[in-house]
């Protein structure tokens, strides 16, 4: 049971003018897809690098002028992970929701009573001839409202509070916290007043209205995005429809003087790269190929959709009450050929990307903007996604709250207000992806883990039972281990991440050749 206190209404007075009772605020959380961390032209770093340049992205410059700018926030190098962390608080290796959910699959193990994607995808049936390591039995089915669900955390959601706080509460987009066929993947269940095209899919089956977004008779199936239906044989891309049908969403509370909580979750910029059509021609003139033009328009569409919400806040004469946080799900995926370009290398000068626990993989953009009370600038603290929640209540007004499950995450409130004091800068960051990304092994992304301390990082290569160590002020694209330099440092950090691991009960990976949880990085 956690038990965890935040600051009270009086805190908020100056979000909005003085009375008997303060006003809460509206809270926009704009979370996008496959997103990396230069990606846009908003400096998150040190200095713009080469790759801040490849877009146009004037909203979210615009939203960064009036920002908490975080250069160093983090989130898991996949995308349920991170989804289900923001909702529930806790750190990825700790719900032991390590990798994605899926669809059900089309023979359920017998053992769950239907339903639910399990037995094909956990231990040592996962792995393929040659394979040293093969995947733990992890939480593949997600976040579940109630307990008792197989292969689930039980928790109770971020939105449930502020549901329950008086927060009209709206879901637009990409959900995929929970597997098909439990209760965890239905909105509604966690506290959603509406769910728009909300279900277990992680990408869209198609972006094109012309082609129902994937609802076919040719080609639907369960990535298919629903709840769209007015938008059919249209020109209207998924990332226009989600924004339109958003805004439309938000009439209600606002009619009624009712604080609102929209999570606009973009399905872009996730494969399938199909291009927006309305803006990747220009890209295409520039000399960008199909797949970079294709993956500049679905950035662009995304910005365009930031744009439109801000300039919605403002017509309705709400901006000033209005939180706006931006952030990714995980770093930009650099190793998919649909992007186009030379793979590996789209999220410089940070290495890899989406699956690694690598920078490139982790690493990703974080704006925060509470009106009157922004501390403006680029903030250098580390932060991480399981902060969101209580960041959120603290942002609302909660006072206190009780949940079935152990907090991990500390308000970051402070470090965007100035006032109060924020998480440690050294504090340790945990990342933990025991698993093989795709049916070919990828070396920088399989089977890794790790932890930040301060300027220091430690990744442990669970295959090769090996550590480096990266000091990221001197050394932000992790090419120098320094390691065999710094052994007590990498001790240090190596109890550190173990401690953390063995405290949360974190699956590792099995040894193939032993059936038994490869080591931990003290254990070596």
């Amino acid at each position: 049971m956690n038990k965890k206190p935040l600051a009270g209404l009086a805190a908020l007075l100056p979000l909005a003018a003085c009375s008997d009772k303060p006003q809460q605020p509206n809270i926009v959380f704009f979370l996008v897809d496959d997103f990396g961390w230069v990606d846009s032209s908003v400096q998150y770093g040190d200095e713009l690098y080469p790759n801040n340049l490849r877009f146009n992205t004037p909203n979210m410059q615009r939203l960064s002028e009036c920002s908490t700018v975080f250069g160093d926030a983090y989130a898991c190098a996949v995308s349920t992970p991170t989804r289900t962390s923001i909702m529930t608080g806790m750190n990825a290796a700790h719900t032991r929701i390590t990798n994605w959910t899926s669809a059900m699959r089309d023979t359920p193990s017998d053992a769950t009573g239907g339903g639910f994607w399990m037995a094909e995808h956990k231990g040592n049936g996962d792995a393929a001839e040659g394979d040293i390591l093969s995947r733990p039995d992890w939480n593949l089915n997600g976040i579940s409202p109630v307990p008792g669900v197989p292969y689930t955390q039980y928790a109770n959601s971020m939105v449930q509070y502020l549901k329950d706080a008086g927060y009209f509460t709206v879901h637009v987009g990409k959900a995929h916290w929970a597997s098909a066929g439990t209760p965890g993947v239905n909105a509604y269940s966690h506290g959603f007043c509406v769910n728009i095209a909300g279900t277990m899919a992680g990408m869209p089956r198609d972006y094109s209205g012309m082609q129902n977004y994937g609802n076919t008779p040719e080609r639907w199936n369960d990535f298919a995005v629903q709840n769209l239906v007015e938008y059919y044989g249209t020109e209207t891309h998924l990332t226009e429809a989600l924004t339109k049908e958003a805004l439309k969403a938000l009439d209600y509370p606002i009619k009624h003087k009712q604080p609102f909580y929209l999570y606009l979750a973009s399905y872009a910029t996730h494969t399938p790269i199909q291009p927006d059509e309305r803006f990747a021609q220009k890209y295409r003139d520039a000399g960008m190929d199909e797949g970079q033009a294709a993956y500049a328009s679905l950035v662009e569409g995304v910005d365009v959709s930031l744009g439109q919400v801000l300039d919605f806040l403002e017509e309705k004469g709400i901006a000033d009450n209005t939180v706006v946080i931006f952030m990714t799900d995980n770093g930009g995926n650099s190793e998919n050929k649909q992007k186009g370009g030379v793979l590996h290398t789209q999220n410089l000068p940070l290495r890899e990307g989406k699956g690694s626990c690598y920078e490139g993989g982790i690493r990703v953009p974080l704006m925060i903007h509470v009106p009157g009370r922004t501390k403006v600038g680029r903030c250098t603290v580390p932060v991480i996604c399981e902060d969101m929640f209580p960041t959120i209540l603290d942002i609302a007004g909660v006072r206190d709250y009780e949940t079935v499950q152990e907090i991990d995450g500390q308000s970051i409130l402070p470090l965007v207000t100035g006032n109060g004091e924020g998480p440690d800068p050294g504090r340790p960051l945990v990342f933990h992806y025991p698993h093989k990304w795709k049916p070919y092994d990828l070396v920088d992304i399989d089977f890794l883990s790790a932890v930040r301390v301060g300027d220091w990082k430690l990744v442990y290569r669970i295959a090769e039972g090996k550590l480096e160590l990266y000091n990221l002020k001197e050394d932000l694209g992790e090419q120098h281990n320094v390691a065999a330099e710094y052994p007590d440092v990498t001790a240090r950090l190596a109890k550190t991440l173990s401690d953390k691991l063995r405290g949360w009960d974190a699956v590792m990976p099995i040894v193939v050749a032993t059936g038994q949880p490869a080591p931990l990085p003290d254990e070596l």
